[in-house]
């Protein structure tokens, strides 16, 4: 188990294999027929629920992408870690997980049949999977990501980014957004349609909630609401958003 075979198997079925699953504090169960068959999917697995790339990087930017895979003919995003279904489900509320699909794979069988499985009792986790990402048609591997056989958790080529690269190289990801908000505002209420106009996805902020006016006039600078951000950029307020916009 230390020096695992990372064997590319593009071209392979996915292993067969049911996971127990609790939905609704009852046992279900998922077969990789019903979550493969006749579909497109996207398949990310990496060490383990709550560790920190997994949960930093890995997976919120699966989710953040999801719809713009979708658009692009994948029909599910699913993530398999070596945890049972009880921390599974305790990762997805901790987390912005809405579009993704989290597969326990407690008794490491998925991750063995594909040959991924590593022993990481030096961290006192056990077994566990190595991380890689796959795009999986109708049963069949059609491209693997495979991270490199390195020290440590290494993550260079399984993140959302390089596999929506090959799944739609010309797809327009989002710019992220966010609009600090006033209750009863006019002008954010303008904005927020002219960010819906332009198919922009965004956070919104309202005071007293999410954000203190001291708050949003040390953020920005300014103090009139809204406060738009698009892309790590202060844009203004509604007024400079319909500018920005119609460039």
């Amino acid at each position: 188990m230390s020096n695992p075979n990372f064997a590319d198997k593009t071209g392979q079925k996915v292993p067969n294999v049911t996971f127990p699953v609790r939905v609704n504090d009852e046992w279900k169960t998922r077969t990789t027929d019903e979550i493969f068959g006749g579909k497109t999917v996207v398949v990310f697995s990496l060490p383990g629920a709550f560790t920190p790339t997994c949960s930093s990087t890995h997976l919120p930017r699966y989710n953040e992408l999801a719809k713009v895979f979708k658009a692009n003919g994948v029909d599910e995003i699913v993530c398999i870690s070596v945890n049972d279904t009880f921390v599974m489900n305790a990762w997805a509320a901790d987390q912005e997980a809405q579009n993704i699909s989290l597969l326990p794979d407690g008794n490491c069988e998925f991750t063995d049949g594909m040959g991924l499985l590593v022993d990481k009792a030096d961290l006192g986790f056990g077994k566990r999977s190595w991380r890689y990402s796959m795009l999986v048609k109708d049963g069949v591997i059609d491209k693997m990501f495979i991270e490199p056989d390195l020290p440590g958790d290494p993550f260079e080529v399984s993140d959302a980014d390089t596999m929506l690269a090959y799944v739609a190289p010309d797809a327009r990801k989002p710019a992220p957004a966010a609009i600090f908000t006033k209750p009863g505002c006019p002008f954010c209420s303008k904005a927020k349609a002219l960010l819906t106009e332009k198919g922009y996805e965004f956070e919104e902020l309202v005071m007293g909630k999410e954000i203190t006016f001291t708050g949003m006039k040390a953020i920005s600078g300014r103090d009139s609401w809204p406060q738009v951000f698009i892309n790590g950029q202060h844009i203004g307020g509604s007024d400079d958003l319909a500018e920005f916009l119609n460039k």
